[in-house]
């Protein structure tokens, strides 16, 4: 209700409403609704969003004096998200950066120009650091040391005192704390509190990118001692207390290059006819208690980070690579989803309990798609089974109105030393959506069943809300540039999403269509309050399947435990509050720093093919150029509007085009064209290109 009156607010922003007269706008007649809106109205006027003005309310009106986080986009520009939600972001040019970083809360004098989506503004004043420590080069001129900050782009220059180098020499990659000098309001300053190693030693920016985003890179002795001491053994007594699903035909599917496995699927028929399909997730919650050095790491790291050539895990490798590992010919503690299916895929009954598999044989995707196609090989029956219950499971989810969004992804070849010598786009075949489908499923069955067993309970949910109202408006008209038709009053359910998906399936506009539309949803986020998955179509659905990488799914094991056996839950809801934010909070910056891992990589597989040419497509315009992807090895990089010399070009924002001034010649998302790299920058991490002609 909260984001409705808002939005009705926002559509009305010079009018004022009694709290009946807002009522009737929203056909509000029942007693109880009518309470919820009148909580909800005193709230926003409370919070400052409205103006109470007698017995109406109305929009509070904008100050030229707007306070947000900052969003730093390379030292280049940033943008300005406003706290009060009544603005658009503000765009914030280089040259009134002023001094702010990345994640501060600053306050933002706005330009008189007008509101919208072109709104513009100066930061005048930083409120907050958004953090302390920064990661730098130290560079040494003239017997002064500066440490250059890339993310600041013009304002890079940290100065530090030869008192605080605390051993850094030049060339060094170090993290510095920025403070104020009360005797020097002109340079900032700085000490050097760690020291990462040589500047452009991989990995040196791999440590560099984790600090950066407060990721934890090395484990605390403390974590790997106690990791050391857990007994691998497995008791009798152990074993009786469990579901034994050793003798069962378990397999593990996997890309060719894991290390870790934490799922594992099998296929029986039963006597009645029906098939028995078990999906065994590594037992991690056995042997990480909640008062150990290990789950308390764990919940600070979030997630495991996959760079390119080397992880970080969420757990010790004594955990992650060993104990709990689903490797083959290995009696592993697991935590089973068993489903009944009707050879027609239907499910008819589950169980979810501990058990212990060993695992008869490690499958790659390969070779579970050479079975597929070819019908031979290993488990070649039990595969083919699973496969068409998986085609089954597919097509109903896609029948309710599942967005099958395509996310394409590099896979590097690296030579001995790390060093890139092939970049490709790796395939999504049948064996990848084989075992997404029983993880789905699993993640939908575990999430229902507590929803359906246990009234008013606390749990993580796996969540992905509805998109927002102006940004389909915007997707909208986006995809009509195309020549697509998208009503945005019906995305209330994703099926108006895979309507236009199946439309546009192996066009050359689908994927800038798909990527428009990823950035048009919501984030998928953990949260104690159940309100389903929009992408997915799941009214239930958690992440219960990957507890070796993701703290959530630990904890989503040990609520059902405690829940399948009746136990006093370990957790109150503040607790799995914290941790579901926390979490998402965590796979954000892993996210983010695994872009940054996998641009590294194509600059430094770049950095020797200066001068050659490559076809791209442009994938985002702004006012100082086009971005574009190559399309072989999908780098970004940057054509500038000063490189364009054919032309003086404008961006026309609201056709989504650049359009030359004196030829007209026009640029638009989608379109393909030929470019030539003509600079390379690592330290910044920029490719720049020029239109070839």
């Amino acid at each position: 209700m909260k984001k409705d009156i808002k939005g009705f607010f926002k559509s009305h922003p010079n009018n004022s409403y009694k709290l009946n007269e807002i009522a009737d706008e929203f056909d509000i007649t029942e007693f109880y609704a009518y309470s919820e809106l009148k909580e909800t109205i005193n709230t926003l006027a409370s919070e400052g969003y409205l103006e109470r003005k007698g017995k109406k309310f109305l929009l509070k009106p904008v100050t030229d004096i707007v306070v947000g986080e900052f969003e730093s986009c390379k030292g280049l520009y940033g943008f300005v998200k406003p706290d009060d939600g009544k603005l658009n972001d503000v765009y914030i040019h280089s040259k009134n950066i002023n001094g702010a970083m990345n994640g501060d809360i600053v306050e933002v004098q706005l330009n008189k120009k007008g509101r919208g989506k072109s709104l513009e503004g100066e930061i005048v004043k930083i409120v907050k650091r958004g953090k302390h420590e920064y990661s730098g080069t130290i560079e040494k001129r003239k017997e002064q040391y500066f440490v250059k900050l890339e993310e600041l782009g013009n304002n890079s220059e940290i100065h530090i005192k030869k008192a605080r180098l605390n051993g850094a020499k030049h060339g060094d990659k170090v993290i510095i704390e920025i403070f104020d000098d009360p005797k020097d309001k002109v340079v900032k300053h700085g000490k050097i509190i760690d020291i990462l190693g040589k500047k452009g030693e991989y990995d040196t920016e791999l440590a560099s990118i984790a600090r950066e985003l407060g990721l934890p890179y090395k484990f605390p002795e403390s974590v790997l001692t106690e990791a050391e001491k857990i007994n691998d053994n497995i008791s009798s007594e152990e074993i009786k207390n469990r579901l034994d699903l050793r003798s069962k035909n378990v397999m593990t599917i996997d890309p060719e290059d894991a290390k870790d496995f934490d799922d594992a699927l099998s296929f029986e028929v039963l006597e009645n006819g029906n098939y028995m399909i078990g999906i065994h997730i590594a037992d991690v919650s056995h042997y990480v208690s909640t008062d150990g050095a290990i789950y308390n790491e764990a919940f600070k790291r979030g997630t495991s980070i996959y760079f390119v050539g080397k992880v970080i895990p969420m757990l010790p490798e004594h955990l992650s690579n060993k104990i709990c590992s689903l490797v083959p010919n290995e009696d592993r503690l697991t935590f089973s989803v068993m489903v009944e299916f009707t050879p027609r895929g239907k499910v008819v009954n589950y169980q979810i309990s501990k058990s212990i598999i060993n695992s008869k044989r490690r499958f790659t995707y390969e070779e579970v798609q050479e079975i597929l196609e070819t019908g031979k090989g290993d488990f070649a029956s039990d595969l083919l089974n699973l496969n068409k219950i998986a085609r089954i499971l597919r097509a109903s989810r896609m029948k309710k109105g599942s967005i099958n969004f395509f996310s394409s992804e590099v896979k590097f070849v690296l030579d001995e030393k790390g060093k890139p010598i092939e970049i490709k786009i790796k395939k999504i075949q049948e064996s990848n959506e084989l075992v997404e489908d029983y993880m789905l499923l699993a993640n939908q069955i575990v999430a229902k069943h507590v929803n359906l067993t246990r009234e008013k309970t606390n749990f993580v949910y796996r969540i992905h809300d509805k998109p927002d109202a102006d940004r389909i408006k915007e997707f909208a008209r986006f995809v009509k540039t195309f020549g697509y038709s998208f009503d945005p009053s019906s995305a209330d359910t994703p099926k108006q999403f895979q309507k236009l998906f199946e439309e546009i399936a192996g066009t050359d506009d689908a994927p800038i269509i798909n990527d428009f539309a990823i950035r048009s949803m919501a984030k998928a986020v953990y949260s104690t309050t159940n309100i389903g998955h929009y992408g997915l179509a799941f009214p239930y659905y958690s992440h219960f399947t990957s507890p070796i990488r993701r703290f959530p799914d630990l904890i989503v094991h040990k609520l059902i435990y405690n829940y399948l056996i009746e136990r006093k839950p370990e957790f109150t809801l503040a607790q799995l509050d914290t941790i579901s934010d926390f979490s998402s909070e965590r796979e954000r910056a892993a996210q983010n720093a695994e872009r940054i891992s996998v641009k590294l990589k194509q600059i430094e597989f770049l950095s020797s093919k200066i001068g050659d040419e490559f076809h791209a497509v442009i994938s985002g315009l702004t006012h100082f150029g086009m971005f574009i992807e190559i399309n072989d090895i999908l780098a970004d990089g940057l054509i500038r509007l000063k490189d364009m010399e054919d032309d003086f070009y404008m961006y026309d924002e609201a056709n989504f085009m650049m359009i030359g001034k004196t030829k007209k010649k026009k640029y638009k998302l989608g379109d393909k064209v030929v470019v030539q790299l003509v600079r390379v920058n690592e330290e910044r991490k920029e490719l720049d290109f020029i239109l070839s002609d």
